[in-house]
This record gives C-alpha cells, sequence and structure tokens, in this order.
C-alpha cells in the first residue's frame, strides 16, 4: 500500500490575489512584525557572500538573535 503525505498544493503566484489569500500572509507575517515593532531589520545593510546556504542561515539566525536582545533589552529600559 501505498500513502502520500503533504497532498496539499500551494495556491499561484498572481498579481491580483483573493482576500483571504492576502488575510492568510497578514497572519504570517503579523507575529514575525512584531519581534521588531520599531521597524527595523535584523540584518545590516551590505552585500554579503556565504559559501553554504546552512552559513547564510546561521548568519541570519546569529543577526536575528542579537536584533531580538536589542529590542528586548530597550523595552526593559
Amino acid at each position: 500500500m501505498r500513502r502520500t503525505a503533504g497532498g496539499r498544493s500551494l495556491p499561484g503566484l498572481s498579481l491580483h490575489p483573493s482576500g483571504e489569500l492576502l488575510k492568510a500572509a497578514y497572519a504570517v507575517n503579523e507575529p514575525l512584525c512584531a519581534l521588531m515593532p520599531d521597524g527595523t531589520i535584523a540584518a545590516p545593510k551590505g552585500i554579503f557572500r556565504f559559501k553554504t546556504l546552512d552559513d547564510a542561515n546561521r548568519q541570519q539566525e546569529a543577526w536575528l538573535a542579537e536584533a531580538m536582545a536589542q529590542a528586548r533589552r530597550t523595552r526593559q529600559a
């Protein structure tokens, strides 16, 4: 017997997305925006080159962790 997992398909890209898709995107983005309420971004400006995607992901996570810690320090002060 063969089983298939993850049979759900992603919606296609569109210049005019439906209201349901916009609400779903908002639901995903809203908690992320709440992490950095002052509008800053975690990564510094510039062009960064990495040998592997793992290196890039590690650096991005480090920037995000530092930005979140800084935001928390400013909220506590």
